[in-house]
């Protein structure tokens, strides 16, 4: 086996087993920072050894059973092991059982250790972004530059970041639990976020060759579903439900038999899963049953249904998609609101008074993949291929996923082509 067909296994198993073996490493040490670091060095460890041992029939198991010998290792050179060694010793004779993609099992099962992780993660003690830059390192299993993509942030000052964070958490000595009822609430605002960015990450896949990633995106709908049985009165945990099945719905249409991505408005909607817009409608309803207003997911899960309910992409009401991103914008002002608003105008007003609302955040996003993808679509509606095909190319050539990228290309390759064709 090549060593680039090992790292590929071993980066698809971290991706999809990180969160599960950091946080049952997290619950054995007790130490959240020496566990992420035991799983990164179980990574290491199985791409120096799976070119020439082979793939093991149970990868996830392989590096939590490394993980934890490395922590017995540990303990001995510390002087400090205790009982510990002899939990861990028991659970490695049993390993052969734990199953590297589980069932998702029940979702209104409140003992769960990813969701523990994610509490941990987004502990008070830490500044906002260093929460979900940690979060998303072990939850998601997302690489630091994948991570600076998704907050718009360098690689360096994310790796400061998860760096300060860990330590922060393990000077204040923070308890792997789901915090008390009382203390829930401080966190629930990066809770929230953390999940739906980690919802995203399977969604629109931010590096790599695939453009949707649907375990990761289940894998954060599973956690919202125990978020809400724990605080049952929270409105915005439902909506964020709502918001990712209306979602996740789309997973079977959004790509073409090359997987290469498929934009929403040439999506074949019959393929999308009505029982998942089914339950995005129960939870939103459940949502607007506070009497509290529609929040920041409340809000965006109200576009999502619009989206869901219109049985072609004509029939969208795109005049209420507008007024929804107004109040989005007037509750969590935002260059990103702000350019999905830009889109939803183009329906209504036409392309050339949406592309001046997208030219007004082109700086703040100068380095966003969407913008310039947007951009060009709005020009070549209003006959500018020229410009059009320069803007698709610019889109492609930004970080981001190859899948996309292969589109933008391709649809700049057809503009030049349609171009050279006139001329003639």
């Amino acid at each position: 086996m090549t060593d680039a067909v090992a790292r590929r296994a071993a980066e698809a198993v971290w991706r999809g087993e990180s969160a599960r073996i950091v946080s049952a490493l997290t619950r054995h040490t007790g130490d959240f920072g020496w566990a992420e670091d035991l799983a990164q060095d179980a990574l290491l460890e199985a791409l120096s050894k799976w070119p020439e041992s082979g793939i093991p029939d149970n990868p996830g198991a392989w590096l939590l059973a490394v993980a934890k010998r490395r922590a017995i290792d540990g303990w001995r050179r510390r002087e400090r092991l205790t009982e510990r060694e002899t939990l861990i010793a028991g659970d490695l004779r049993v390993l052969e059982e734990w199953d590297a993609v589980p069932e998702l099992g029940d979702p209104d099962r409140i003992d769960d250790d990813v969701l523990r992780l994610v509490f941990v993660a987004c502990h008070p003690v830490l500044p906002a972004q260093a929460r979900l830059a940690l979060t998303l390192r072990t939850v998601a299993g997302l690489t630091t530059e994948q991570i600076a993509r998704v907050l718009l942030m360098t690689v360096p000052a994310v790796q400061q970041r998860i760096v300060r964070a860990k330590r922060s958490l393990a000077e204040a000595g923070v308890p792997f639990e789901v915090p008390d009822r009382a203390d829930r609430p401080a966190r629930l605002a990066s809770v929230l976020q953390v999940i739906y960015l980690l919802f995203t990450e399977g969604y629109a896949a931010g590096g790599g060759e695939h453009p949707i990633r649907p375990d990761v995106a289940r894998e954060a709908v599973r956690l919202a579903r125990p978020l809400s049985a724990l605080m049952p009165a929270e409105p915005e945990v439902y909506a964020l439900i709502a918001l990712m099945e209306f979602q996740s719905s789309r997973f079977a249409a959004r790509v073409d038999a090359s997987g290469l991505p498929i934009t929403l408005g040439d999506q074949d909607r019959r393929r999308w899963d009505r029982s998942a817009i089914g339950r995005g409608r129960a939870a939103l309803t459940r949502a607007q049953t506070f009497d509290r207003g529609l929040g920041y997911y409340g809000l965006q899960a109200s576009v999502a249904e619009c989206h869901a309910v219109a049985q072609t992409a004509s029939d969208t009401d795109w005049p209420r998609i507008v007024r929804l991103y107004d109040a989005l914008e007037t509750l969590a002002p935002s260059p990103v609101i702000r350019l999905n608003r830009a889109v939803a105008v183009s329906m209504v007003d036409g392309p050339e008074a949406a592309l001046n609302q997208v030219d007004e955040v082109a700086d703040e996003l100068a380095e966003f993949r969407p913008l310039h993808a947007v951009r060009a679509e709005l020009l070549e509606q209003t006959g500018r291929p020229d410009a059009a095909a320069e803007a698709f190319l610019a889109a492609a050539n930004l970080p981001g996923n190859e899948a996309e990228a292969t589109v933008l290309r391709r649809r700049a390759e057809e503009l030049v082509s349609r171009g050279a064709q006139r001329e003639l």
